[in-house]
């Protein structure tokens, strides 16, 4: 196998969430156990924007810049100035620090674009990178595809209360043996827990010391349950040219269609992902880029009411699993729940087969999240309430079914 093939090969994207190759792949019909249980079919994998619309007027928005012709479609590669300078505005004032809308700002193709091009601008062949484990699957497989080095830090969040679990002696240790960068979400992604704001304090303070730089995916940072308190690196005492802030309204907004994403922060790796976007992909959908003066601009009560219903069922679903007593995190923020498995008499990939197969259920296996909780499994809960708890149901049903 060549070096490229084998680069390619690393990058295992039939589990990832999203690509329905990986309900069909490998024969388990030998594996099943007892008979189908059919339900309406749900897909945990990601959010369903017909059960949560997406915001208000954003369709309108879109169709305004396609009224606008050639002057919306060939924006700046970095985007549209003045779109750049409301979305700008908004960010300074969610986060508690300011944000440069001419050299500060970047608007991509969604926030995987922005989480690609930051990690690119500051990871070489052999640069050693410190993980979080588990988190957003797309982390260490860029890591892996630039040439880097994995160093680890173990997220221990089931025994944390009020915090993620975030160890800061193991970032120490990371940047001692060599490690430059640091790459994590907030919430965390897939677990739903927040950092508390010990230890975002100790990530700025311990980063400043080796002058690391730190991407922080903050995806999630507006959906927040009522016993949540959110901390901003950015607005911390860390030097603003070795962060990168990356969000965007493609999930709590259900604006994925649109291929949205905003990275802010550090004015020279904004510099270098505008050049990497230049070749990449020019500049984020043109059209779609008038969307984003409906972010942070929603009616009065929308977000609230949002955030009301996916409480909601979260709490649902925590019932359903820990009446099972399945071992599974109350998420502080975001639409993840990540239970843990019992001890089956398959593969955790089999598992998840035999879920699409037998009992119309898609979720994505715990491996894409980390090595260390492959029997786990992710689910986007930003779904249908009443389909949502009645595929809940089936999934205790089919662990009773293959537990050892």
């Amino acid at each position: 196998m060549t070096s490229i093939e084998s680069k390619f090969k690393a990058l295992g994207t039939d589990n990832a969430p999203g690509q329905e190759v990986r309900s069909t792949a490998g024969d388990v019909s030998r594996l099943m156990v007892g008979e189908p249980i059919h339900g309406t079919f749900v897909d945990f994998s990601h959010g369903d924007v017909d059960a949560f619309v997406p915001t208000p007027g954003a369709f309108e928005r879109f169709q305004d810049g396609v009224e606008a012709g050639g002057r919306q479609a060939y924006t700046e590669y970095r985007g549209s100035a003045t779109i750049r300078d409301e979305v700008a505005a908004r960010l300074a004032t969610f986060t508690g620090a300011s944000v440069s809308s001419e050299d500060g700002l970047i608007i991509t193709p969604g926030t995987q674009g922005a989480l690609f091009l930051a990690m690119a601008s500051v990871i070489a062949a052999d640069d050693k990178v410190a993980i979080v484990q588990p988190d957003y699957f797309a982390n260490r497989k860029i890591v892996e595809f630039l040439g880097g080095r994995i160093l680890p830090v173990q997220l221990d969040y089931f025994t944390s209360e009020g915090r993620a679990g975030f160890d800061v002696e193991q970032l120490r240790e990371a940047f001692d043996a060599g490690a430059k960068v640091l790459v994590f979400s907030n919430p965390n992604n897939p677990t739903g827990a927040v950092y508390s704001s010990k230890e975002i304090h100790e990530i700025a303070q311990v980063a400043g010391e080796y002058g690391a730089t730190v991407v922080v995916d903050q995806l999630y940072s507006r959906l927040l349950y009522s016993d949540a308190e959110y901390t901003h690196l950015r607005a911390q005492d860390v030097d603003g040219e070795h962060v990168v802030t990356i969000m965007g309204p493609s999930k709590t907004e259900s604006l994925s269609g649109y291929r949205l994403g905003v990275a802010f922060g550090s004015k020279h790796i904004i510099s270098r992902m505008e050049k990497l976007q230049a070749i990449v992909s020019l500049r984020a959908p043109g059209y779609s880029q008038a969307v984003l003066r409906t972010w942070f601009n929603e009616p009065m009560g929308w977000m609230a009411e949002r955030i009301r219903l996916h409480e909601s069922i979260r709490d649902d679903l925590l019932r359903i699993f820990r009446e099972a007593r399945l071992n599974v995190r109350k998420p502080q923020a975001g639409s993840y729940l990540f239970p843990q498995l019992p001890a089956l008499r398959v593969r955790t990939l089999d598992f998840v087969r035999l879920l699409r197969l037998q009992a119309d259920v898609t979720v994505t296996p715990g491996s894409e999240f980390s090595p260390h909780t492959a029997g786990s499994i992710r689910l986007n809960f930003s779904q249908d309430p009443v389909a949502a708890a009645a595929a809940a149901r089936r999934i205790v049903e089919m662990t009773s079914r293959y537990q050892t």
